[in-house]
């Protein structure tokens, strides 16, 4: 049984990725420069992005505890996420070999499901524990700029930047590090295990007819996520040779 609203949410995510990747592209290939390391419009759309993607993640271990889904089934899946994440490094590092993605959303991701998946049990700790990950970088690059400041090439090296416990990011084109990012994922399953338990029959009734394309989007959205940029970016390839003078 799935639930609708967990792949709805998930589907309106990969819409929201789509529109945001298709101006990156656009900005890459010169058609509309902008500023999306900086731009708080562009930087803002990302962290909710990414959020959104996360506190489904969340909810799906939520909905996957409550039902008791074995872990041949979640190893199952989440071997398809590293294999993913290991061709995103590798294309990644053809188009960008100086800034390629080697701790993007996808390897933060195949890392998070295991720690939430082990930390299912915690109950109602959950949420405190969600609110430490998403301080625990501050306070981290307050230290390393502070009194902690000789052990900052360490963080900040790609040995361990991977933690997010960082005083000066790096130079990558995708980074979503275990923290504070865990914090969101976390939340997400905290808040997925109360609506299980207190709402579950809501959860389970069928979304309305009208968002069953965002459902079915939800559902492969692994697929879709790793086509979508190829096919964008060849389109747009395509677009610049037809129309060069």
């Amino acid at each position: 049984m799935r639930y609708d609203k967990v792949d709805v949410l998930r589907g309106l995510a990969m819409l929201w990725m789509t529109a945001f990747h298709f101006c990156f592209d656009l900005s890459h290939f010169g058609y509309w420069p902008q500023d999306f390391l900086v731009d708080p419009f562009w930087t803002l759309q990302r962290t909710l992005i990414v959020s959104l993607f996360l506190l489904c993640a969340g909810l799906g271990q939520a909905v996957a505890w409550q039902r008791g889904l074995g872990w041949d089934r979640f190893f199952r899946r989440w071997g398809q996420i590293v294999v993913c994440a290991l061709l995103v490094t590798a294309g990644s590092y053809f188009m960008f070999p100086r800034s390629f993605i080697y701790f993007g959303v996808l390897h933060g991701m195949a890392l998070m499901l295991l720690v939430a998946r082990l930390s299912a049990g915690w109950g109602r700790w959950l949420w405190p524990a969600g609110l430490l990950a998403l301080a625990s970088p501050w306070l981290a690059s307050r230290l390393l700029l502070g009194p902690l400041a000789a052990y900052a090439g360490l963080f900040n090296g790609r040995a361990l930047n991977w933690l997010g416990w960082v005083s000066q990011k790096p130079f990558t084109e995708d980074y979503v590090p275990l923290l504070p990012w865990l914090g969101v994922m976390w939340w997400g399953l905290a808040g997925g295990q109360w609506l299980m338990a207190r709402h579950g029959h809501w959860m389970g009734r069928p979304s309305p007819r009208t968002l069953a394309p965002l459902a079915a989007l939800g559902r492969y959205s692994l697929a879709y996520y790793m086509l979508h940029q190829p096919f964008m970016i060849g389109a747009l390839m395509l677009f610049g040779w037809l129309t060069r003078p």
